[in-house]
């Protein structure tokens, strides 16, 4: 494949995009007034079976919208896994809370029901499960656990659009999902995210603070303290040509991680995320290396962009990071995140990748494990 980068991700922009952003030029209504930010939240809202659709800038604001709308406040705890992109626990500081980190399930990679069910405390008040690598959580046990503990749950979809658990949409079983639509996701609006809920006096609370806390009835009069936090129309031109494509592009994934799997799944060397009773979705296809040292690696990844192969890490554990080095944050061991991050690599994943660039990447894999590992 010499001469061409083999890319880790990049978006896709094969349907009405171009359009709809023209559209939004020749009107005038390029900012956070205008046709395509409703359409967009409606097709979203209805692709969900929800009520509501609060589309966002980015989907770290997403996060803190949906804890600021919840009254998440100082000194409250929120559960948050120790294995997921920094955003995730971030959102919850960012309301002066205290996010409680957690280990994952070794297997399937996200929030362990089990080891959060122990960090409940009488100031525990939400818990954040994500969803990571597009691969559904228990979210069963773990509604079943925070509606025994009376938590407020906010799923964390950024990597998981279109994922399915026992035939439902993630992100609809929890009092509020969030999503991003970073350049590298499932579908993208260059920055973006969307809060979805079929509460309705949650949704209006997001309406409200995503624009400056503004009164909906009288305007330029705020009651509340709100933040800057809303979508442009051009975002939402790109967001709902995206949308309209989403199927194509699920299945174009999947043909990916099919033809990936069909190359790892018999290696004694490479351990898989497991899927359980879902249907997930191959957002950036990830795997471990049994038993590899950080060194080892590190040193993969080396090789692979050697041969123009991009890759990436694992999300490293929230725990390691030196501005959550603080008791309140950790309690107890994360051997099972540790684990995963220290083995797991990234490859690459996108629309356009091809059968050929596939097969190169895992050979290429194959023969830097067999270097590595002597």
């Amino acid at each position: 494949m010499k001469g061409k980068m083999i890319n880790i991700a990049q978006p896709s922009f094969l349907g009405n995009e171009k359009k709809y952003v023209l559209d939004t030029l020749e009107s005038g209504w390029i900012s956070s007034i205008g046709k395509y930010i409703e359409c967009f939240e409606k097709a979203f809202a209805e692709y969900h079976g929800v009520k509501h659709a609060i589309a966002t800038h980015n989907g770290t604001i997403a996060l803190h919208l949906a804890l600021a709308a919840a009254g998440i406040k100082k000194e409250d705890e929120v559960i948050v896994p120790d294995l997921t992109f920094i955003a995730t626990a971030n959102s919850v500081r960012y309301c002066n809370a205290i996010p409680v980190l957690t280990d994952v399930e070794l297997d399937d990679w996200n929030i362990s029901p089990a080891d959060f069910r122990k960090k409940i405390t009488a100031r525990t008040k939400a818990i954040i499960p994500v969803h990571l690598y597009g691969n559904p959580g228990r979210i069963r046990e773990i509604m079943e656990v925070a509606r025994a503990h009376q938590l407020i749950v906010i799923e964390d979809c950024a990597e998981a659009l279109g994922a399915k658990y026992n035939g439902n949409n993630t992100g609809t079983f929890g009092d509020i999902g969030c999503f991003s639509f970073f350049g590298n996701k499932i579908i993208t609006t260059g920055e973006g995210g969307m809060c979805i809920t079929n509460n309705d006096e949650l949704a209006e609370r997001m309406r409200i603070l995503r624009d400056h806390g503004m009164n909906r009835c009288r305007k330029y009069w705020y009651d509340h303290l709100g933040f800057n936090y809303r979508m442009t129309n051009m975002q939402a031109a790109v967001g709902l040509a995206q949308l309209e494509q989403l199927n194509d592009f699920l299945e174009i994934r999947d043909h990916i991680y099919n033809r990936y799997m069909n190359r790892f799944r018999s290696s004694p060397e490479i351990i898989l995320q497991s899927v359980h009773e879902q249907r997930n979705v191959n957002w950036i296809f990830t795997l471990r290396i049994k038993d590899i040292t950080l060194t080892g690696r590190n040193a993969l990844m080396e090789d692979l962009k050697l041969k123009e192969i991009d890759s990436r890490p694992v999300f490293y554990p929230i725990h390691q990071m030196p501005f959550y080095q603080h008791s309140d944050f950790i309690r107890g061991e994360f051997p099972n995140s540790t684990t995963i991050s220290q083995e797991g690599i990234s490859l690459p994943t996108y629309i356009g990748l091809q059968d050929k660039e596939i097969d190169y990447v895992a050979d290429a894999v194959f023969e830097s494990v067999q270097k590595n590992a002597s």
